[in-house]
């Protein structure tokens, strides 16, 4: 959530930046809203101080055994009008919270300008993407010969966008998950956390989920929770409320879920295949930094969801979203788009942004510096570390050989029990 003083005193910029995300602030009604509730409130403050310099006279009064009477009746009419003003206040201050629930992050000024993806920056493209001597089969081809996919039963079991995996394509699942935690804790420094697969309302529009994109998200009927579309929701609303030291900054962690989309507005894209499911695993990355050290932050998280790609030596480009094409929440992100041979073409992997202070305003979620002056919003940061099926497919079709078999990536190997390729020779009931 955008500061409500930053965007009266800067209202001309605030709209300048947000129309580059292709928002229109809609400028009367706040300052209208703004102005009605700041000149309610200085009424309320007059007749407080009014109400208690008045007491004191009363007092006084009662003391000096004089009449206070008339002066009593007048704090009653005081004190009911005051009582008016507490509810006018509470009312214009959830139509103002309303108003800015629904107004994205300003987007850092170091991002490209553009309505669409079409004006997204390539950072670096890292690695060649393999020529093939024969011709390419994509991973639900591969995975229905090797019998490791099985969408068509899935969508008996649930409905369209869900699949089975079986034997060594339910173990590579598995190894990657197992592998990229490894790699985070163990080399990257991330604390590991398995957070809840389901949260509130609250949580969600901590994160900048709710109220805007409800159609995205899975309710849990006859609940306050949804499921969660990304581990990004639970564990940023870990220090919900809270204040933290500034010496425990910068905090990282990591954590696997299982993640839930409804895909709104999807339909008809990517319906072939794992790309675009409403259940896939991923492993997310969630910090927590101080403002002047979250780009630093951002760099380096990027940095080890990069090293995931390099370890499995998967080809992959990084690139700068446009101002049109950021999430809601997001001031800056990058997009890991990993190499798909059968759609000859990268595809986003991983989205690693920085949302500055707007999640933490909205959370609540402070610290405070060593000195012991006022807190402070940190900033929030995330990326996955990576979307697992989407890694999946790109180990099919990248390693695939003209056999139909699929080697293993090395790193993989000790996580795969040995097994140096997937060769369909599994048992299997079908």
């Amino acid at each position: 959530m955008l500061d409500r003083n930053f965007i009266r005193e800067n209202i001309a910029v605030v709209q300048e930046r947000l129309s580059a995300k292709n928002f229109k602030l809609d400028r009367e009604e706040f300052l209208r809203l703004d102005e009605q509730e700041r000149a309610t409130r200085v009424e309320w403050e007059e007749l407080r101080a009014l109400r208690n310099k008045t007491s004191d006279e009363i007092a006084q009064l009662k003391k000096q055994r004089q009449d206070a009477s008339s002066k009593i009746e007048e704090m009653k009419q005081v004190g009911a009008r005051i009582k008016a003003l507490d509810e006018q206040i509470a009312e214009l201050e959830a139509r103002m919270r309303d108003f800015l629930a629904v107004i994205p992050n300003l987007p850092d000024r170091s991002v490209p300008i553009g309505p669409d993806s079409n004006s997204n920056a390539v950072v670096r493209v890292v690695g060649q993407p393999r020529r093939f001597d024969f011709p390419v089969r994509d991973h639900v081809d591969l995975g229905a010969s090797l019998k490791v996919l099985d969408p068509e039963r899935a969508g008996k079991i649930t409905g369209a966008r869900f699949t089975n995996y079986y034997g060594p394509g339910a173990l590579l699942e598995r190894a990657l998950i197992n592998f990229m935690l490894d790699l985070h804790t163990r080399k990257h420094g991330y604390l590991e956390v398995l957070p809840p697969f389901m949260a509130n309302r609250n949580s969600f529009f901590g994160t900048g989920n709710l109220p805007k994109f409800e159609a995205d998200l899975f309710h849990v009927e006859g609940t306050d929770y949804f499921l969660v579309p990304t581990a990004e929701v639970p564990v940023t609303n870990i220090f919900a409320g809270e204040i933290l030291e500034e010496e425990k900054l910068t905090i990282s962690f990591c954590a696997f879920t299982p993640c839930f989309r409804s895909e709104a507005g999807s339909y008809g894209k990517d319906t072939r295949g794992l790309i675009r499911q409403h259940q896939f695993n991923k492993v997310e990355l969630v910090k927590f930094a101080k403002p002047e050290e979250s780009y630093r932050e951002l760099e380096k998280l990027t940095s080890d969801a990069e090293d995931i790609l390099k370890s499995l030596e998967l080809p992959y480009r990084v690139v700068t979203l446009s101002t049109g094409d950021m999430s809601f929440s997001s001031a800056k992100t990058y997009d890991l788009e990993v190499w798909i041979p059968s759609q000859n073409t990268y595809r986003e992997i991983s989205s690693c942004s920085n949302f500055e202070d707007f999640q933490a305003r909205r959370a609540d979620i402070r610290y405070r510096p060593a000195d012991g002056k006022k807190t402070r919003l940190v900033h929030t940061l995330n990326g996955s570390g990576l979307a697992v099926g989407r890694t999946w497919v790109a180990i099919m079709e990248n390693y695939q050989q003209s056999d139909g078999s699929v080697t293993i990536p090395e790193v993989l190997r000790p996580y795969m029990h040995g097994m140096e390729r997937i060769a369909g020779d599994h048992p299997c009931p079908f």
